[in-house]
Protein backbone atom coordinates (compact mmCIF):
# COMPACT_ATOMS: atom_id res chain seq x y z
CA UNK A 1 0.00 0.00 0.00
CA UNK A 2 1.14 3.47 -0.53
CA UNK A 3 3.12 5.45 1.83
CA UNK A 4 1.68 8.32 3.58
CA UNK A 5 3.57 11.07 2.12
CA UNK A 6 2.80 9.63 -1.35
CA UNK A 7 -1.12 10.20 -0.89
CA UNK A 8 -2.11 13.50 -1.51
CA UNK A 9 -5.52 14.66 0.47
CA UNK A 10 -7.21 16.02 -3.11
CA UNK A 11 -6.81 12.02 -3.83
CA UNK A 12 -8.82 10.76 -1.24
CA UNK A 13 -11.48 13.92 -1.83
CA UNK A 14 -12.02 12.09 -5.15
CA UNK A 15 -12.29 8.60 -3.30
CA UNK A 16 -14.92 10.19 -1.23
CA UNK A 17 -16.67 11.89 -4.03
CA UNK A 18 -16.51 8.83 -6.11
CA UNK A 19 -17.73 6.03 -3.14
CA UNK A 20 -16.05 3.23 -4.96
CA UNK A 21 -15.11 0.39 -2.08
CA UNK A 22 -13.94 -2.41 -2.58
CA UNK A 23 -16.28 -3.83 0.00
CA UNK A 24 -18.95 -2.26 2.34
CA UNK A 25 -17.73 0.87 4.35
CA UNK A 26 -17.90 0.06 8.60
CA UNK A 27 -16.77 1.79 11.52
CA UNK A 28 -14.33 0.14 13.65
CA UNK A 29 -16.78 -1.08 16.50
CA UNK A 30 -18.55 -2.49 13.29
CA UNK A 31 -21.28 -0.48 12.46
CA UNK A 32 -22.28 -0.55 8.78
CA UNK A 33 -22.09 3.25 6.91
CA UNK A 34 -24.08 4.45 4.48
CA UNK A 35 -23.55 7.22 2.62
CA UNK A 36 -26.93 8.86 1.54
CA UNK A 37 -24.99 12.22 0.21
CA UNK A 38 -21.52 13.00 0.22
CA UNK A 39 -22.06 16.45 0.94
CA UNK A 40 -20.88 19.76 -1.27
CA UNK A 41 -16.61 20.33 -1.09
CA UNK A 42 -15.46 23.29 0.34
CA UNK A 43 -13.74 25.15 -1.53
CA UNK A 44 -12.50 27.68 1.83
CA UNK A 45 -9.20 26.76 2.89
CA UNK A 46 -10.56 26.15 6.17
CA UNK A 47 -12.95 24.61 7.85
CA UNK A 48 -14.42 20.54 7.10
CA UNK A 49 -13.59 19.01 3.64
CA UNK A 50 -17.47 18.37 2.82
CA UNK A 51 -20.11 20.14 4.42
CA UNK A 52 -23.96 19.03 4.54
CA UNK A 53 -23.39 15.21 4.22
CA UNK A 54 -26.23 12.33 4.84
CA UNK A 55 -25.10 9.57 6.34
CA UNK A 56 -26.47 6.29 8.05
CA UNK A 57 -24.37 4.20 10.54
CA UNK A 58 -26.39 1.76 12.12
CA UNK A 59 -29.57 2.75 12.54
CA UNK A 60 -29.12 6.02 12.89
CA UNK A 61 -28.92 8.65 10.02
CA UNK A 62 -27.00 12.25 10.70
CA UNK A 63 -26.14 15.25 8.39
CA UNK A 64 -23.52 17.32 9.07
CA UNK A 65 -20.06 17.35 7.95
CA UNK A 66 -17.10 15.41 6.65
CA UNK A 67 -13.21 15.84 7.65
CA UNK A 68 -10.91 13.41 5.51
CA UNK A 69 -7.21 13.34 6.59
CA UNK A 70 -4.19 11.11 5.47
CA UNK A 71 -3.78 9.99 9.10
CA UNK A 72 -5.82 10.02 12.03
CA UNK A 73 -3.53 11.72 14.31
CA UNK A 74 -3.81 14.49 11.32
CA UNK A 75 -7.39 15.52 13.08
CA UNK A 76 -5.22 16.42 16.54
CA UNK A 77 -2.26 17.66 14.67
CA UNK A 78 -4.40 20.32 12.32
CA UNK A 79 -5.91 21.80 15.25
CA UNK A 80 -9.57 20.15 14.36
CA UNK A 81 -10.01 19.10 18.29
CA UNK A 82 -10.07 23.06 19.40
CA UNK A 83 -11.85 24.31 16.74
CA UNK A 84 -15.25 25.37 16.66
CA UNK A 85 -15.55 25.12 12.66
CA UNK A 86 -15.21 20.95 12.85
CA UNK A 87 -18.49 20.75 15.80
CA UNK A 88 -20.62 19.38 12.76
CA UNK A 89 -18.51 17.09 12.03
CA UNK A 90 -20.34 13.54 11.27
CA UNK A 91 -17.77 11.36 9.89
CA UNK A 92 -13.82 11.29 10.59
CA UNK A 93 -12.65 9.18 7.13
CA UNK A 94 -8.55 8.65 7.47
CA UNK A 95 -6.80 6.47 4.63
CA UNK A 96 -4.24 5.43 8.07
CA UNK A 97 -4.95 4.63 11.50
CA UNK A 98 -2.43 2.62 12.61
CA UNK A 99 -3.60 2.07 16.39
CA UNK A 100 -7.15 1.77 15.49
CA UNK A 101 -8.55 4.01 17.38
CA UNK A 102 -12.53 4.63 16.87
CA UNK A 103 -13.11 8.09 17.65
CA UNK A 104 -12.01 11.74 17.52
CA UNK A 105 -13.65 14.52 19.35
CA UNK A 106 -14.58 17.86 18.45
CA UNK A 107 -13.77 21.06 20.30
CA UNK A 108 -17.72 21.11 22.58
CA UNK A 109 -16.75 17.03 23.44
CA UNK A 110 -19.08 15.30 20.77
CA UNK A 111 -17.53 11.69 19.99
CA UNK A 112 -17.30 10.95 15.95
CA UNK A 113 -16.53 7.78 14.58
CA UNK A 114 -13.23 7.34 12.87
CA UNK A 115 -13.21 4.99 9.67
CA UNK A 116 -9.95 4.06 8.03
CA UNK A 117 -10.64 4.21 4.26
CA UNK A 118 -7.04 1.93 3.33
CA UNK A 119 -9.72 -1.46 4.75
CA UNK A 120 -12.11 -0.27 1.83
CA UNK A 121 -9.84 0.94 -1.21
CA UNK A 122 -7.52 -0.75 -3.22
CA UNK A 123 -4.00 0.24 -4.75
CA UNK A 124 -4.98 0.68 -8.22
CA UNK A 125 -7.65 2.50 -7.21
CA UNK A 126 -5.34 5.46 -5.50
CA UNK A 127 -3.27 5.01 -8.68
CA UNK A 128 -5.84 5.84 -11.07
CA UNK A 129 -7.10 9.03 -9.38
CA UNK A 130 -3.98 10.16 -8.97
CA UNK A 131 -3.25 10.02 -12.40
CA UNK A 132 -6.70 11.91 -13.26
CA UNK A 133 -5.72 14.32 -10.87
CA UNK A 134 -2.41 14.98 -12.51
CA UNK A 135 -4.03 14.93 -16.09
CA UNK A 136 -6.25 17.71 -14.75
CA UNK A 137 -3.66 19.94 -13.07
CA UNK A 138 -1.58 19.58 -16.62
CA UNK A 139 -5.36 21.65 -18.05
CA UNK A 140 -6.90 23.32 -14.87
CA UNK A 141 -9.69 25.40 -17.15
CA UNK A 142 -11.12 22.50 -18.92
CA UNK A 143 -13.80 20.19 -16.64
CA UNK A 144 -14.96 18.28 -19.88
CA UNK A 145 -13.01 15.31 -20.51
CA UNK A 146 -14.85 15.44 -23.94
CA UNK A 147 -13.62 19.22 -25.59
CA UNK A 148 -11.37 17.93 -27.88
CA UNK A 149 -14.47 16.19 -29.26
CA UNK A 150 -17.32 18.22 -29.35
CA UNK A 151 -17.02 19.62 -32.47
CA UNK A 152 -18.46 16.75 -33.87
CA UNK A 153 -21.72 16.62 -31.35
CA UNK A 154 -24.18 18.97 -33.23
CA UNK A 155 -25.19 22.06 -31.12
CA UNK A 156 -29.07 21.31 -31.34
CA UNK A 157 -27.91 18.43 -29.28
CA UNK A 158 -26.23 19.83 -26.79
CA UNK A 159 -28.77 22.10 -26.27
CA UNK A 160 -31.56 19.81 -26.03
CA UNK A 161 -29.68 17.70 -23.23
CA UNK A 162 -28.76 21.06 -21.32
CA UNK A 163 -31.96 22.25 -21.44
CA UNK A 164 -33.52 19.05 -19.85
CA UNK A 165 -31.05 19.06 -17.35
CA UNK A 166 -32.37 22.99 -16.69
CA UNK A 167 -35.83 21.58 -16.08
CA UNK A 168 -34.57 18.35 -14.20
CA UNK A 169 -32.32 20.67 -11.73
CA UNK A 170 -35.86 23.32 -11.61
CA UNK A 171 -37.60 20.13 -10.45
CA UNK A 172 -35.19 19.28 -7.51
CA UNK A 173 -35.62 22.61 -6.29
CA UNK A 174 -40.06 22.56 -5.83
CA UNK A 175 -39.11 18.70 -4.39
CA UNK A 176 -36.61 20.36 -1.90
CA UNK A 177 -39.22 23.11 -1.10
CA UNK A 178 -42.02 20.43 -0.98
CA UNK A 179 -39.93 18.07 1.05
CA UNK A 180 -39.30 20.95 3.72
CA UNK A 181 -42.76 22.08 4.00
CA UNK A 182 -43.96 18.02 4.45
CA UNK A 183 -40.94 18.14 7.59
CA UNK A 184 -42.09 21.46 9.30
CA UNK A 185 -45.96 20.65 8.92
CA UNK A 186 -44.91 16.94 10.25
CA UNK A 187 -42.83 18.91 13.16
CA UNK A 188 -45.94 21.12 14.49
CA UNK A 189 -48.42 18.14 14.54
CA UNK A 190 -45.87 16.29 16.84
CA UNK A 191 -44.99 19.60 18.85
CA UNK A 192 -41.40 18.86 18.50
CA UNK A 193 -39.95 22.63 18.80
CA UNK A 194 -36.64 21.43 16.56
CA UNK A 195 -35.81 23.61 13.25
CA UNK A 196 -34.13 20.74 11.63
CA UNK A 197 -34.53 17.04 10.90
CA UNK A 198 -31.33 15.22 11.68
CA UNK A 199 -32.36 12.04 12.00
CA UNK A 200 -34.64 9.53 10.13
CA UNK A 201 -38.48 10.72 9.88
CA UNK A 202 -40.54 8.03 11.18
CA UNK A 203 -42.36 5.62 9.01
CA UNK A 204 -45.38 7.45 9.64
CA UNK A 205 -44.05 10.15 8.26
CA UNK A 206 -42.61 8.33 4.96
CA UNK A 207 -46.29 6.55 4.49
CA UNK A 208 -47.96 9.90 4.84
CA UNK A 209 -50.57 11.52 2.38
CA UNK A 210 -50.47 15.18 2.26
CA UNK A 211 -53.22 17.29 0.90
CA UNK A 212 -53.41 21.14 0.26
CA UNK A 213 -55.23 21.24 3.83
CA UNK A 214 -52.19 20.00 5.28
CA UNK A 215 -50.55 23.34 4.47
CA UNK A 216 -52.76 26.43 5.28
CA UNK A 217 -50.79 27.00 8.08
CA UNK A 218 -48.82 30.11 6.78
CA UNK A 219 -46.25 30.45 9.11
CA UNK A 220 -45.14 27.37 7.62
CA UNK A 221 -44.83 28.67 4.04
CA UNK A 222 -43.18 32.01 5.98
CA UNK A 223 -40.00 29.43 7.37
CA UNK A 224 -39.05 27.79 4.41
CA UNK A 225 -39.10 30.83 2.44
CA UNK A 226 -36.88 32.28 5.33
CA UNK A 227 -34.62 29.90 5.30
CA UNK A 228 -34.36 29.62 1.15
CA UNK A 229 -33.18 33.28 1.42
CA UNK A 230 -31.00 33.13 3.77
CA UNK A 231 -29.39 30.11 2.51
CA UNK A 232 -28.84 32.28 -0.92
CA UNK A 233 -27.29 35.33 0.32
CA UNK A 234 -24.94 32.90 1.76
CA UNK A 235 -23.26 32.33 -1.08
CA UNK A 236 -21.31 29.34 -1.09
CA UNK A 237 -19.27 29.92 1.68
CA UNK A 238 -21.74 30.69 4.15
CA UNK A 239 -24.53 29.01 2.64
CA UNK A 240 -24.65 26.53 5.60
CA UNK A 241 -24.14 28.85 8.50
CA UNK A 242 -26.94 31.87 7.15
CA UNK A 243 -29.73 28.68 6.95
CA UNK A 244 -28.24 26.91 9.95
CA UNK A 245 -29.00 30.96 11.44
CA UNK A 246 -32.45 30.90 9.71
CA UNK A 247 -33.22 27.75 11.59
CA UNK A 248 -32.35 29.52 14.87
CA UNK A 249 -33.83 32.68 14.22
CA UNK A 250 -36.69 31.16 13.25
CA UNK A 251 -40.22 32.88 11.91
CA UNK A 252 -41.76 31.59 15.21
CA UNK A 253 -39.15 33.65 17.01
CA UNK A 254 -39.26 36.16 14.96
CA UNK A 255 -42.57 37.00 15.35
CA UNK A 256 -42.52 37.99 19.10
CA UNK A 257 -40.54 40.74 18.46
CA UNK A 258 -43.41 43.76 18.63
CA UNK A 259 -42.79 45.85 15.44
CA UNK A 260 -42.54 49.45 15.84
CA UNK A 261 -40.30 52.49 14.22
CA UNK A 262 -37.14 50.70 14.92
CA UNK A 263 -37.90 46.83 14.27
CA UNK A 264 -34.96 46.59 11.09
CA UNK A 265 -32.63 47.20 14.53
CA UNK A 266 -34.26 44.99 16.65
CA UNK A 267 -33.65 41.99 13.73
CA UNK A 268 -30.30 43.42 13.54
CA UNK A 269 -29.79 42.58 17.44
CA UNK A 270 -31.36 39.14 17.34
CA UNK A 271 -29.74 38.01 14.00
CA UNK A 272 -25.72 39.33 15.02
CA UNK A 273 -26.08 37.91 18.57
CA UNK A 274 -27.31 34.77 17.56
CA UNK A 275 -24.91 34.51 14.58
CA UNK A 276 -22.03 35.08 17.32
CA UNK A 277 -20.88 37.96 15.68
CA UNK A 278 -21.15 40.79 17.78
CA UNK A 279 -18.15 42.12 19.23
CA UNK A 280 -16.97 43.23 22.90
CA UNK A 281 -17.55 46.82 23.25
CA UNK A 282 -14.39 47.83 25.35
CA UNK A 283 -12.47 46.69 21.98
CA UNK A 284 -14.10 48.77 20.09
CA UNK A 285 -12.15 51.97 18.75
CA UNK A 286 -14.52 53.59 16.51
CA UNK A 287 -17.31 55.87 17.50
CA UNK A 288 -19.81 54.70 14.89
CA UNK A 289 -19.47 51.13 16.19
CA UNK A 290 -19.49 52.14 19.56
CA UNK A 291 -22.86 53.84 19.13
CA UNK A 292 -24.09 50.52 16.58
CA UNK A 293 -23.34 48.33 19.46
CA UNK A 294 -24.89 49.81 22.34
CA UNK A 295 -28.22 49.72 19.75
CA UNK A 296 -27.67 46.30 19.52
CA UNK A 297 -27.00 45.56 22.76
CA UNK A 298 -30.39 47.84 24.43
CA UNK A 299 -32.34 45.97 21.57
CA UNK A 300 -30.83 41.96 22.55
CA UNK A 301 -31.91 43.34 26.00
CA UNK A 302 -35.18 44.09 25.07
CA UNK A 303 -36.28 40.64 23.08
CA UNK A 304 -34.22 37.94 24.46
CA UNK A 305 -35.96 36.82 26.39
CA UNK A 306 -37.97 35.72 23.74
CA UNK A 307 -35.39 33.22 22.74
CA UNK A 308 -34.61 30.02 23.98
CA UNK A 309 -32.69 28.14 21.23
CA UNK A 310 -28.59 28.34 20.95
CA UNK A 311 -26.01 30.35 19.76
CA UNK A 312 -23.49 29.97 16.92
CA UNK A 313 -19.33 31.03 16.53
CA UNK A 314 -17.77 33.48 15.41
CA UNK A 315 -15.46 31.14 13.84
CA UNK A 316 -18.17 29.26 12.00
CA UNK A 317 -18.41 32.47 9.55
CA UNK A 318 -16.19 33.07 6.62
CA UNK A 319 -14.72 35.94 6.15
CA UNK A 320 -11.25 34.69 3.97
CA UNK A 321 -11.46 35.27 0.02
CA UNK A 322 -14.72 36.90 -0.10
CA UNK A 323 -15.17 40.06 -1.73
CA UNK A 324 -16.38 42.52 1.41
CA UNK A 325 -19.59 43.04 -0.28
CA UNK A 326 -20.18 39.68 0.17
CA UNK A 327 -19.25 39.17 3.90
CA UNK A 328 -21.91 37.50 6.22
CA UNK A 329 -21.95 40.81 7.90
CA UNK A 330 -23.66 42.62 4.64
CA UNK A 331 -25.83 39.59 4.02
CA UNK A 332 -26.98 39.38 7.61
CA UNK A 333 -27.94 42.92 7.05
CA UNK A 334 -30.07 42.39 4.16
CA UNK A 335 -31.63 39.53 5.67
CA UNK A 336 -32.84 41.55 8.29
CA UNK A 337 -35.25 44.12 5.71
CA UNK A 338 -36.04 41.09 4.27
CA UNK A 339 -37.57 39.34 7.51
CA UNK A 340 -39.32 42.72 7.45
CA UNK A 341 -40.87 42.31 4.00
CA UNK A 342 -42.13 38.96 5.05
CA UNK A 343 -43.75 39.43 8.31
CA UNK A 344 -45.23 42.77 7.91
CA UNK A 345 -44.93 43.91 4.38
CA UNK A 346 -46.61 40.50 2.85
CA UNK A 347 -43.93 39.44 0.77
CA UNK A 348 -45.41 36.16 -0.64
CA UNK A 349 -48.93 37.98 -1.19
CA UNK A 350 -46.38 40.45 -3.43
CA UNK A 351 -44.58 38.18 -4.89
CA UNK A 352 -48.43 35.90 -5.87
CA UNK A 353 -49.75 39.08 -6.51
CA UNK A 354 -47.37 39.96 -9.44
CA UNK A 355 -47.24 36.79 -10.75
CA UNK A 356 -51.16 36.83 -11.00
CA UNK A 357 -51.79 39.74 -12.67
CA UNK A 358 -48.51 40.49 -14.80
CA UNK A 359 -49.10 38.51 -18.11
CA UNK A 360 -46.16 39.90 -19.99
CA UNK A 361 -43.22 37.48 -18.55
CA UNK A 362 -40.02 40.15 -19.07
CA UNK A 363 -41.93 42.62 -17.60
CA UNK A 364 -42.95 40.03 -14.55
CA UNK A 365 -39.25 39.26 -14.58
CA UNK A 366 -38.60 42.67 -13.89
CA UNK A 367 -40.91 43.36 -11.81
CA UNK A 368 -40.27 40.59 -9.36
CA UNK A 369 -36.58 41.32 -9.25
CA UNK A 370 -36.79 44.87 -8.13
CA UNK A 371 -39.27 43.45 -5.17
CA UNK A 372 -35.79 41.49 -4.30
CA UNK A 373 -33.34 44.19 -4.66
CA UNK A 374 -32.42 45.71 -1.11
CA UNK A 375 -30.71 49.43 -0.46
CA UNK A 376 -27.42 49.80 1.88
CA UNK A 377 -28.86 51.66 4.48
CA UNK A 378 -27.64 52.51 8.57
CA UNK A 379 -24.64 51.62 9.77
CA UNK A 380 -23.89 48.82 7.10
CA UNK A 381 -23.94 51.23 4.67
CA UNK A 382 -20.14 52.48 5.42
CA UNK A 383 -18.74 49.19 7.16
CA UNK A 384 -17.82 45.76 6.02
CA UNK A 385 -17.17 44.65 9.44
CA UNK A 386 -17.28 45.60 12.55
CA UNK A 387 -14.72 48.84 13.82
CA UNK A 388 -13.53 49.39 10.58
CA UNK A 389 -15.23 51.70 8.25
CA UNK A 390 -15.57 51.01 4.48
CA UNK A 391 -14.05 53.13 2.30
CA UNK A 392 -16.51 53.21 -0.36
CA UNK A 393 -20.24 53.45 0.30
CA UNK A 394 -21.91 50.33 -0.15
CA UNK A 395 -24.98 51.21 -1.81
CA UNK A 396 -27.15 47.64 -1.91
CA UNK A 397 -26.99 44.77 0.65
CA UNK A 398 -28.74 42.73 -2.19
CA UNK A 399 -27.41 43.71 -5.93
CA UNK A 400 -29.28 43.01 -9.14
CA UNK A 401 -27.38 39.96 -9.85
CA UNK A 402 -28.15 38.75 -6.35
CA UNK A 403 -31.75 39.13 -6.80
CA UNK A 404 -31.57 37.30 -9.75
CA UNK A 405 -29.94 34.23 -8.16
CA UNK A 406 -32.67 34.66 -4.93
CA UNK A 407 -35.22 35.11 -7.59
CA UNK A 408 -34.34 31.42 -9.96
CA UNK A 409 -33.30 29.53 -7.09
CA UNK A 410 -35.77 30.81 -4.78
CA UNK A 411 -39.03 32.21 -5.58
CA UNK A 412 -39.40 30.49 -8.57
CA UNK A 413 -39.84 27.11 -7.53
CA UNK A 414 -41.02 27.90 -4.12
CA UNK A 415 -44.16 29.78 -6.09
CA UNK A 416 -44.04 27.01 -8.40
CA UNK A 417 -45.03 24.29 -5.54
CA UNK A 418 -47.37 27.26 -3.74
CA UNK A 419 -49.29 27.31 -6.49
CA UNK A 420 -49.27 23.40 -7.69
CA UNK A 421 -50.44 22.87 -3.85
CA UNK A 422 -53.56 25.48 -3.64
CA UNK A 423 -54.49 24.13 -6.95
CA UNK A 424 -53.38 26.72 -9.45
CA UNK A 425 -51.35 24.25 -11.73
CA UNK A 426 -52.06 27.46 -14.94
CA UNK A 427 -49.73 29.46 -12.98
CA UNK A 428 -47.50 26.86 -11.67
CA UNK A 429 -46.93 26.42 -15.63
CA UNK A 430 -46.87 30.32 -16.03
CA UNK A 431 -43.39 30.11 -13.52
CA UNK A 432 -41.87 27.23 -15.90
CA UNK A 433 -42.25 29.70 -18.94
CA UNK A 434 -40.94 31.99 -16.65
CA UNK A 435 -37.65 29.92 -16.34
CA UNK A 436 -36.90 29.17 -19.44
CA UNK A 437 -37.36 32.60 -21.12
CA UNK A 438 -35.01 33.75 -18.27
CA UNK A 439 -31.73 35.70 -18.68
CA UNK A 440 -29.90 36.46 -16.09
CA UNK A 441 -26.93 38.77 -14.65
CA UNK A 442 -24.71 36.65 -13.19
CA UNK A 443 -22.69 33.26 -13.56
CA UNK A 444 -20.28 31.81 -12.13
CA UNK A 445 -16.88 29.55 -12.89
CA UNK A 446 -19.01 26.51 -13.38
CA UNK A 447 -21.33 27.96 -15.98
CA UNK A 448 -18.23 29.70 -17.61
CA UNK A 449 -15.82 26.77 -17.69
CA UNK A 450 -19.09 24.55 -19.14
CA UNK A 451 -20.00 26.95 -21.97
CA UNK A 452 -16.43 27.50 -23.40
CA UNK A 453 -15.90 23.78 -23.17
CA UNK A 454 -18.80 23.18 -25.13
CA UNK A 455 -18.45 25.79 -27.14
CA UNK A 456 -21.89 27.69 -25.88
CA UNK A 457 -20.75 30.81 -24.49
CA UNK A 458 -23.47 32.89 -25.93
CA UNK A 459 -25.98 31.12 -24.11
CA UNK A 460 -24.45 31.31 -21.05
CA UNK A 461 -26.96 33.88 -19.65
CA UNK A 462 -29.56 31.90 -20.55
CA UNK A 463 -31.05 30.41 -17.16
CA UNK A 464 -32.19 27.14 -18.34
CA UNK A 465 -28.94 26.44 -20.07
CA UNK A 466 -26.80 27.31 -17.17
CA UNK A 467 -28.81 25.62 -14.83
CA UNK A 468 -28.05 22.74 -17.37
CA UNK A 469 -24.47 23.29 -17.53
CA UNK A 470 -24.15 23.18 -13.36
CA UNK A 471 -26.33 19.95 -13.43
CA UNK A 472 -23.62 18.40 -16.45
CA UNK A 473 -20.67 19.21 -14.41
CA UNK A 474 -21.83 18.14 -10.99
CA UNK A 475 -23.71 14.65 -11.97
CA UNK A 476 -22.07 13.76 -14.80
CA UNK A 477 -18.82 15.23 -15.61
CA UNK A 478 -16.94 15.33 -12.03
CA UNK A 479 -18.20 11.77 -11.48
CA UNK A 480 -16.55 10.76 -15.13
CA UNK A 481 -20.33 9.75 -15.97
CA UNK A 482 -19.81 10.52 -19.50
CA UNK A 483 -21.43 7.85 -21.18
CA UNK A 484 -24.71 8.62 -18.82
CA UNK A 485 -24.29 11.67 -20.33
CA UNK A 486 -26.37 12.49 -23.86
CA UNK A 487 -23.83 14.68 -25.23
CA UNK A 488 -21.07 12.06 -23.86
CA UNK A 489 -22.18 9.00 -25.60
CA UNK A 490 -22.92 11.13 -28.83
CA UNK A 491 -19.14 12.07 -28.67
CA UNK A 492 -17.70 8.48 -27.38
CA UNK A 493 -19.81 6.59 -29.40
Amino acid sequence: MHKESKVAETVLYEVWKKQNYKNHLKTLNGDDVEVLDTGTENDSTSGPDFKNARIRIGNFTFVGDIEIDTDYSDWKSHGHNIDNKYNKVILHATLFNKNHYAFVYTRDGRKIPSIPLKTFIDESHLDNLKNELEKLNEHPNSHLKCTSLLQVCPQENKLKFLEKLGIERFEKKCNRVFDRLKELKFLDELKINEPIIRYDLTEKFHERKFSSADFDNKEIWLQVLHELIFEALGYSKNKSQMINLAHRANIQFLKKIEPDGILIQKYEAALFNIAGLIQKEDTLTEIATKSYSESLSINWNSIKSYYDNDFMDEAEWNFFRLRPQNFPTIRIAGGARFIKALLHENLIGTFAKKITEIHNLTVLINSLRSVLIIRGEGFWRNHFVFDQPANVEIKYFVGASRADEILVNVILPFFSVYFEIFGKPALSKKILKMYQVFEQKSDNQIIIDVSKGLMLEEYSKKTIYAQGMIELFRNFCSKNKCLECEIGGYVFN
